[in-house]
């Protein structure tokens, strides 16, 4: 079945370049060159991925993002951002962004990015319902901290916490291992893939965003920076018994 790719971009010259060199892969590409109009597309139709330019008429990227992520849409998106723009890089993959380009690319890096996003986000966890007896052996509980992978959710001392599908993809990596020191490549590839093009500010991003939602008890489950290095989840099941 062919893919559909959103590009919302309103540089003419570019949106064509992405339009006919996507089109040329086999994709059937949709383009809309102004914000409000990209977002009601992407709201109205199915699209396998989205290609969004940060800086346009109508609504920007980050809005546009933040609204479709906010009404559930799990729709991968690759932002568009310009050189030097770490900022933008950094408030795109928070509003959930699963990956990022920057402007000026060659074709060969685009169609890797896009290769790389749809091969880690078709057939995934969405896709069928698990069985009963799945849901109920996939949980891994660490001290207050249980985590259903079949689900992708959290609860933290009997409480939900929301997580976007790549803050819980790393939560679920250290936990599998707690205690155990996880490299910055560790978490990318396990993560994002080996054949992802992006820096690894990007694992620092997901992380500091997970930090911040497992402080409802930041004293019995916390993720511990080992400069240099990477991170582990340390869990201190004494401080656990008062819940």
């Amino acid at each position: 079945m062919t893919q559909r790719l959103l590009v919302i971009e309103d540089e003419p010259t570019l949106s064509r370049l992405l339009s006919y060199n996507l089109s040329s892969e086999g994709f059937e590409v949709i383009v809309a060159d102004h914000g409000q109009i990209g977002y009601d597309t992407a709201k109205s139709q199915e699209f396998d991925l989205i290609l969004l330019d940060l800086m346009l008429p109508g609504m920007n990227g980050i809005e546009i993002l933040s609204k479709l992520r906010g009404e559930g849409s799990k729709t991968p998106v690759i932002i568009l951002t310009a050189k030097n723009a770490e900022e933008e890089v950094v408030q795109g993959l928070k509003a959930g962004a699963d990956d990022y380009i920057t402007k000026p690319f060659g074709v060969a890096e685009l169609l890797a990015r896009v290769t790389a996003v749809l091969r880690r986000t078709s057939g995934g966890h969405e896709d069928r319902e698990p069985s009963l007896e799945e849901r109920e052996d996939a949980q891994i509980t660490l001290g207050p901290l249980s985590i259903y992978p079949e689900k992708y959710e959290v609860t933290l001392n009997g409480e939900a916490i929301v997580l976007r599908p790549k803050e819980f993809e790393v939560l679920l990596y250290l936990a599998r291992k707690p205690g155990v020191v996880m490299t910055r490549d560790d978490l990318m590839n396990a993560v994002w893939g080996f054949d992802y093009i992006g820096g690894q500010r990007t694992v620092d991003v997901h992380v500091s965003s997970l930090r911040k939602k497992l402080e409802l008890d930041p004293g019995s489950v916390y993720i511990d920076s080992i400069r240099g290095v990477g991170y582990k989840l340390v869990v201190n099941k004494k401080k656990t018994a008062h819940h």
